[in-house]
């Protein structure tokens, strides 16, 4: 759907398992890959999650503190992967800027999905595959109009919006919702990416050993762990974000 400004709009999707996991499948990743709840980053309440983690996707609301440093990380270029607008995006990783309203979670699925470990369980012939295969030779501006006008992606998402534990807002309401879906990926090149549409694009927190996945204790301290310690170290304290983390069962 579309406001009176003429920009395509999505309804926000809840960021739970029964959400993504439908929506996964309905964009083409194999079933052998689930995500699972998060309920806490201590290691004692992560031993229920499969492991290796292959991605998480975090909603995270923009406090102030947060909403200060993407600023100044945007402005200075500190550990982005720019790319010129008329180049495709540089390896290893697949980013897609946003252009349509509130579709931050379907997105940020495709970023967890199309990135890392994660991509050799897209299935032949799927979305995704067919989203992968487009986006790889486009330059930004046109790997973002390919996405927006994608029927096959708005119809995936449009068929789980219903899904979830709470009714969807209104049109109204999103506006005002001041949330971020955010992915977290460990990409072929032993680094972690944090992966978001609105930004200027992919950013890379850093490189992880050989042993490490996206729940290892260095990969939460640079990615998510960096948000909480943001809104810690500004007096805030109270960073209330639901995250989950996308797996397989197979060795």
């Amino acid at each position: 759907m579309a406001t009176n400004t003429g920009k395509k709009m999505f309804t926000i999707l809840e960021n739970n398992p029964e959400v993504m996991n439908a929506l996964a499948l309905k964009l083409g990743l194999s079933p052998t890959l689930t995500f699972h709840d998060i309920y806490s980053l201590s290691p004692a309440d992560l031993t229920h999650i499969p492991r290796p983690a292959l991605a998480l996707l975090a909603i995270i609301p923009l406090t102030p503190s947060w909403a200060a440093d993407r600023t100044a990380e945007d402005a200075a270029g500190t550990g982005l992967a720019y790319h010129a607008a008329d180049q495709p995006s540089p390896a290893p990783i697949i980013w897609l800027k946003q252009t349509i309203g509130n579709a931050c979670g379907s997105i940020g699925l495709v970023h967890c999905a199309l990135n890392g470990p994660a991509a050799q369980h897209v299935l032949p012939g799927s979305t995704l595959a067919q989203l992968r295969d487009a986006a790889v030779p486009l330059a930004m501006e046109e790997r973002a109009q390919m996405l927006h006008d994608s029927d096959e992606f708005e119809a995936a998402h449009k068929a789980v919006v219903e899904l979830g534990d709470t009714a969807p807002p209104t049109v109204e309401g999103e506006a005002n919702v001041g949330q971020h879906f955010v992915a977290f990926v460990k990409a072929e090149d032993g680094h972690l990416w944090e992966l978001e549409g609105s930004r200027l694009g992919p950013i890379d927190r850093g490189e992880l050993g050989a042993d490490e996945d996206v729940l290892s204790p260095r990969a939460l301290e640079l990615g998510l762990g960096r948000v909480i310690k943001l809104e810690e170290e500004s007096g805030g304290g109270d960073l209330r974000f639901s995250c989950i983390a996308l797996t397989t069962t197979e060795g």
